[in-house]
């Protein structure tokens, strides 16, 4: 595939960059698209095809936006011509991106459109960015909307949602595996209280509209007790928060009397959360152990699997998932191009991890969670899988693929990008139609 790279310091894109895209809302994605044979190296339930937006960014993509005239925005944790954000359109519409510009001179995750505007974060800081229209690009005279996040070595990803109310939720991560004194080091003291808690570890509220605000000034907490929400999204149906917590790692190592590596394998759950102002999950402090259903006191505050003490009475998840998958990505589906059972529930892209060892590792799909009134209704399921590309996969360098960000399109299509290589997908659901176009490959 041709593709165009424009340097936004260089250009704004013009040509056919300057004209309206029409509208996908109105065409069936299931007459317009031709999946990849193979549908990219990935498996789907029955009457779902992949097209290939691009066979690879050569670049690490984590979140993606859409905007309402099918262009695509996706934030990088790694330059690409010096950039940080790629934009992206399909000039012809078959699926595939043939534009590409970049823009922005830092690295992230957060991507997200909301009220004309393209929000994109580094690990300190969010920004905006104006929307032009017709314009593939949007204005490059950056908006700075929050800065002061704390400098750190882990957990420093920025994903932001908005609840369509003027309010702007901002995930910032725990720095730290538990709060230990020496962090992941055997035998060190845990602090108590946490003082991570007081800037980190939950996720804030901050204006959407307003520029200049600074963390620890402005904005509030609106939860605490997280210790890394990558996965965030605003679900409009329930008018409510959620999130997934990536949970604690090293029980093993740091407690071997206590914990086995096959028990370290399996604990602690990744917790899917549903959030209300002032809500307290209870880290580092607590885990969520799937197996006794509930909320254990961490080894490092006095626990020894079978304790609850001070979590008794934390709020506990509304689903849980296998250690150490790392969620990384969640969206509600809010179109009807899939079939009914989809309407409303919740896709999550599990990232993968490392700390299931010597273990095969989790996660490397994609899930859907059927949902009905704000919570879940009926059992999760793997919905696209087979990203890793290998089987066995001891350790995230052997995935060839991983997904990371996910994006609802507004035909009703479902976009996931890799962040190995920057891959993307577009996932139609084609029904019947499927076999046909099989058959014409």
């Amino acid at each position: 595939m041709l593709f165009a790279i424009l340097c936004s310091c260089l250009m704004a894109c013009g040509g056919s960059q300057t004209t309206e895209n029409q509208s996908l809302s109105s065409n069936d994605p299931a007459e317009i698209y031709q999946p990849a044979s193979d549908n990219g190296g990935i498996t789907l339930p029955e009457g779902f095809g992949a097209v290939l937006v691009t066979e690879g960014l050569g670049a690490t993509a984590r979140h993606i936006a859409i905007n309402d005239n099918g262009d695509i925005y996706v934030k990088l944790a790694t330059l690409l011509n010096g950039k940080g954000i790629v934009a992206m359109r399909d000039t012809n519409k078959d699926g595939k991106a043939d534009l590409i510009a970049t823009f922005g001179d830092y690295t992230g995750t957060g991507m997200a459109l909301y009220n004309g505007y393209l929000y994109a974060s580094s690990d300190t800081a969010v920004f905006r960015y104006k929307l032009k229209s017709g314009e593939l690009l949007p204005d490059l005279r950056a908006d700075t909307m929050v800065t002061g996040f704390p400098v750190q070595r882990d957990h420093a990803s920025k994903p932001m949602t908005f609840d369509g109310a003027g309010n702007m939720y901002v995930t910032v991560g725990g720095p730290s595996n538990a709060c230990q004194e020496n962090d992941r080091q055997i035998g060190s003291k845990a602090l108590d209280p946490c003082p991570e808690l007081n800037l980190q570890g939950g996720i804030w509220q901050f204006s959407a509209e307003k520029t200049g605000q600074k963390h620890g000034k402005d904005g509030k907490r609106y939860a605490s007790g997280i210790r890394n929400a990558v996965a965030l999204d605003w679900n409009a149906s329930a008018n409510s928060l959620y999130a997934l917590q990536h949970g604690r790692d090293m029980l093993d190592y740091l407690f071997p009397k206590l914990y086995s590596d096959s028990m370290n394998r399996d604990l602690p759950a990744e917790e899917f959360l549903q959030i209300n102002e002032g809500d307290d999950f209870g880290w580092p402090y607590c885990y969520f152990d799937p197996f006794q259903d509930k909320k254990m006191l961490a080894p490092e505050y006095g626990g020894d699997g079978k304790k609850q003490g001070r979590c008794e009475n934390i709020k506990r998840p509304i689903a849980a998932f296998p250690a150490h998958a790392a969620p990384n990505d969640l969206v509600f589906y809010n179109k009807t191009q899939f079939p009914e059972k989809y309407h409303n529930g919740a896709f999550i892209a599990f990232h993968g991890s490392w700390n299931r060892s010597p273990f095969e590792q989790e996660g490397y799909f994609v899930v859907f969670v059927p949902f009905k009134d704000g919570k879940p209704n009926g059992q999760w399921e793997i919905f696209a899988d087979g990203f890793e590309g290998t089987t066995n996969v001891k350790s995230p360098n052997d995935a060839i693929h991983r997904p990371t960000g996910l994006a609802v399109a507004p035909d009703g299509t479902l976009y996931v990008t890799d962040s190995r290589k920057g891959r993307i997908w577009k996932i139609v659901y084609f029904g019947d139609k499927l076999k046909s176009k099989t058959a014409m490959r």
